[in-house]
């Protein structure tokens, strides 16, 4: 059988996430990985998952638990996921969420939803390469997003057009995105609703990190702005997706999209093609510790990751050569190297984990276009002190004897 010959052309634009493929190194003792974003397993709350599992597993309770459910997602989950989100500023009721299998299933959905192929898809550079996969799969193109708003409307539109599709979204992490660390001031927030508007397109705000806020001052969802500008959740063109994966725990795949009625009504139709339903024993139990400890639970992995982060950064104000440049970002768990032009972070994580036996993700992989090879991302959330001390140091050591060979 020569499956090329069956296969959907979309099936050639979906490739291998170099995230994925990295974590496989975890596995090696003598790597100091910086690579996986991926949150410190032994900072999951896992005895409260295990008094869940019980509970939910106890007698009666047992038959409801493992049974099918319903698509839009275990009702009390819901109740509490719309409490979360009005208390960030998102007014909003349980019928405006949808329970997903993690946040990369809304994303997904989402693309499946909005995109046929020629259609443009406005993205930050760089941008979540989870997002590019999953958009991937149906075809679009990809536009520069610059939520300050210098470029105008009227060219993107026109891009768009000339490209056979029209823009159909924006997508970005506004806070603490992954891969940069950055977080879009309330001046950019607003800019963006107002290209958004200029377009006619929805926005798809990724909230994965929002409650990893380690210091400097909240700003308001994208979801929330476009509340006070147009009246209600209901007429909103933003569609929130957020995750338990790096608060709670990843392992459960519990995820939710927070949007209109009208969008949740559709992505319902997705999920029921799909999977049906997100699982029914998960749901019930990570309600049960939500409720919980939630808040208390991300206090602890504010302070734990903020600390860290601070020691990444000191570590890399010592090591760091001359032209390497970087960013501090105000939460979540990753920061943002630019190398000299010229120096490639492919080409040095090959020789890193030849040499020096440290992995990082090369910065290539989160542009639309391939570009940028000279940047890299680190996450510090797995991180020991010890081991951003030595890691650090030796990458430091091998980016200054790359550099002293290209001067060369």
């Amino acid at each position: 059988m020569q499956w090329a010959d069956v296969l959907a052309t979309r099936s050639s634009r979906m490739k291998a996430s170099e995230i994925r493929e990295l974590l496989k190194l975890l596995d090696q003792p003598d790597i100091i990985s910086f690579a996986g974003g991926i949150p410190d397993p032994a900072l999951f709350p896992a005895e409260a998952f295990r008094d869940g599992f019980a509970a939910a597993l106890e007698g009666g309770a047992a038959a409801g638990a493992l049974q099918y459910s319903v698509s839009e997602g275990y009702r009390p989950l819901r109740d509490w996921l719309a409490r979360h989100m009005t208390a960030i500023g998102v007014p909003c009721g349980a019928e405006n969420i949808l329970i997903t299998s993690g946040s990369q299933q809304a994303l997904d959905y989402l693309g499946k939803l909005m995109l046929s192929p020629g259609d443009t898809a406005l993205v930050t550079w760089p941008t979540y390469l989870g997002a590019l996969g999953a958009f991937n799969a149906y075809e679009p193109r990809y536009d520069r997003l610059d939520p300050k708003g210098n470029r105008p409307a009227d060219d993107i539109a026109a891009a768009a057009r000339d490209a056979g599709g029209r823009v159909k979204f924006a997508y970005l992490s506004a806070d603490f995105a992954n891969p940069t660390g950055e977080t879009l001031d309330l001046t950019g927030r607003e800019a963006l609703l107002d290209l958004a508007g200029a377009l006619d397109c929805a926005v798809i705000e990724d909230g994965a990190y929002q409650a990893l806020r380690f210091d400097g001052t909240p700003v308001p969802p994208i979801l929330a702005l476009d509340i006070a500008r147009t009246g209600s959740i209901e007429a909103a063109r933003t569609i929130y997706c957020g995750s338990f994966s790096k608060t709670l725990a990843p392992g459960l795949r519990v995820g939710w999209v927070c949007a209109a009625k009208e969008v949740i009504g559709r992505l319902v139709l997705m999920k029921q093609a799909a999977d049906l339903h997100s699982s029914t024993v998960n749901q019930i139990v990570t309600h049960r510790v939500a409720e919980a400890l939630f808040d208390s639970h991300t206090a602890t992995l504010r302070a734990t990751y903020g600390a860290r982060r601070d020691h990444m950064l000191a570590a890399l104000a010592r090591e760091m050569p001359e032209g390497v440049r970087w960013q501090r970002p105000e939460g979540g768990m990753f920061v943002w190297l630019t190398l000299p032009q010229g120096m490639d972070g492919a080409t040095l994580l090959a020789r890193s984990l030849e040499t020096e036996r440290v992995a990082f993700v090369p910065g290539r992989a989160f542009f639309a276009d391939g570009s940028n090879a000279n940047s890299l991302r680190l996450s510090f959330s797995c991180a020991s002190e010890a081991m951003i001390d030595e890691g650090i140091g030796r990458l430091g050591r091998l980016i200054r004897a790359e550099m002293g060979k290209a001067a060369a």
